[in-house]
């Protein structure tokens, strides 16, 4: 290796080790499962926001974003951010403060716990469905992370792809079974600043490169329908698309996956003050919109970079997911403090892929250890103990990771997509009857979450193979049959209990009295 990639991977291990570090520090705060996986309830508001929006984000920021732009042009793309632009803010204004409410007068920690409690399900049935749902969605979502690290060291120093995946797993591992929840919202709000960084640089930088936006969009111009919104292009294929209502409104559709990923409504329940959410939430909407539009430019410019040779030829999306690797090596042949600011920008993928996977697997090991061992299947065991299985669940979902991730072929974008829809579809709309609709039976809410998630499935993997109408992306028609099962179902059966209508009015009668 050259005295220039020496820097840069000194620069991402000095970030690796402050990971731990902040693992190690916030180790000594665990004292109850509580801790473990919510914080206490006890994150602030900018820690709130960044770091829900940064373990939101993943390396499909700073991966699979730009590459979509970069090979298709703006209309995938730029629907795609807009869609999930809207479904943060509207996530933080609807969902936020009364799931922080409700969440703490029923004494729910988790996910799985605030539907079961809700709905007074003794027999834990919404637990167990939950529980399984979080595992099978989160698995490969975490082996997504899990290779964008190992694709990042891979492409970099020419490291064997398993080794480095393995490696990064490792890091993700340590500091996630020493901290918890708080090392994990921590490291996150700081991956957060370190992503916003990468992205500013790369994109001035590259703008820099090419001599201004001008000679950037003189470059597309001559490809039919890359600019345009409503079109596309396909860089791979040279071949002009079309994107109509249909598809806008499938994309769009991204959005609504906000109101079911667990790893995100788990900061709205464990933040302190639930009046600091208002913060949180123009904090957290401004990040979203300013992040995914560089990280769009940053595609568009990208094409201008390959196209003068600075950066390589891709044959399609999936290798262009580099972009941003290839352009941080690039601006590191320009000499030794050049060789540190490409190792920033190369620790904010680190850093977007890993706000991700510590998320995820916090969420996924509870969803195996309080939720299925200990409520479901009524294990007892001790809160060290729990904390114990806490931890060697986090190492088990791991390795199965490395297992779904140990493709070095796989793509970032479509792992997350699929990820993204099973839990949109899944927990999205039994969220927002939860907290909306006092009618909401367990029945109705156990339909919901299992036709949610195998429509995902259908949709997926049969359905839109049909084409036509019916390739669109698979979050939007699951989200309907989720939603419209909860409604008829919670119709057609018995209302829930009097006690669960008391607790459901005292939460909206306050909301309705604070906001």
């Amino acid at each position: 290796m050259t005295t220039h990639d020496w820097i840069i991977l000194g620069t991402i291990f000095a970030y690796m080790i402050m990971m731990l570090g902040i693992g190690i520090a916030t180790s000594k705060k665990n004292k109850t499962t509580d801790d473990f996986y919510l914080g206490g309830r006890k994150l602030g508001p900018f820690v709130t926001a960044m770091s829900a929006e940064a373990s939101d984000m993943s390396g499909w920021l700073l991966m699979g974003l730009p590459a979509v732009a970069m090979m298709g042009g703006l209309a995938e793309a730029s629907w795609t951010a807009i869609g999930l632009a809207i479904g943060t803010y509207l996530n933080w204004l609807f969902v936020a403060k009364r799931l922080r409410r409700y969440s703490e007068k029923i004494n729910a920690v988790t996910l799985p716990d605030f539907f079961a409690k809700r709905f007074g399900d003794g027999r834990n049935i919404i637990t167990c469905i939950a529980a399984v749902m979080i595992v099978v969605f989160f698995v490969p979502y975490v082996a997504s992370g899990f290779s964008a690290c190992g694709k990042l060291f891979a492409s970099l120093f020419g490291m064997d792809y398993h080794f480095a995946m393995i490696l990064s797993a490792a890091v993700i591992v340590i500091y996630c079974t020493l901290g918890g929840f708080l090392a994990a919202s921590t490291t996150d709000f700081v991956q957060s600043i370190i992503m916003t960084i990468a992205l500013l640089v790369v994109v001035g930088f590259s703008e820099g490169f090419v001599n201004g936006f001008d000679n950037v969009f003189a470059n597309v111009q001559g490809l039919n329908g890359y600019l345009d919104l409503f079109k596309g292009f396909s860089v791979e294929t040279g071949t002009t698309g079309s994107y109509g209502a249909l598809p806008v409104a499938s994309t769009l559709a991204w959005g609504l996956g906000y109101f079911g990923m667990p790893h995100i409504l788990l900061r709205f329940m464990a933040i302190e003050d639930e009046n600091k959410l208002k913060l949180s939430r123009r904090v957290a909407s401004i990040w979203v919109v300013i992040s995914m539009g560089i990280a769009v430019l940053i595609g568009v410019v990208g094409f201008s970079l390959m196209k003068n040779g600075f950066l390589p030829q891709y044959s399609d999306a999936s290798a262009a997911e580099t972009i941003i690797v290839d352009i941080a090596r690039g601006i590191s042949r320009f000499g030794f403090v050049p060789a540190f600011v490409g190792g920033v920008i190369l620790s904010g993928i680190l850093a977007s892929t890993m706000s991700t996977a510590d998320s995820q697997l916090l969420a996924a090991a509870s969803s195996v250890s309080q939720n299925l061992a200990q409520e479901t299947f009524k294990i007892k065991i001790s809160q060290k103990a729990s904390m114990w299985l806490a931890r060697i669940t986090v190492i088990a979902i791991s390795v199965i990771a490395v297992f779904i991730a140990w493709d070095p072929k796989s793509s970032v974008f479509q792992i997350v997509k699929f990820a993204w829809a099973g839990f949109g579809a899944t927990f999205g709309p039994a969220m927002l009857c939860s907290l909306f609709w006092k009618r909401t039976n367990k029945s109705g809410i156990i339909s919901g979450m299992i036709s949610g998630g195998i429509t995902v499935f259908l949709w997926k993997f049969v359905i839109s193979k049909l084409g036509g109408v019916f390739a669109i992306y698979e979050l939007l028609p699951a989200f309907l049959v989720s939603i419209i099962c909860i409604v008829v179902v919670s119709l057609l059966t018995a209302p829930p209990s009097a006690e669960i209508q008391e607790d459901f009015e005292a939460v909206r009668q306050k909301s309705a009295i604070i906001e």
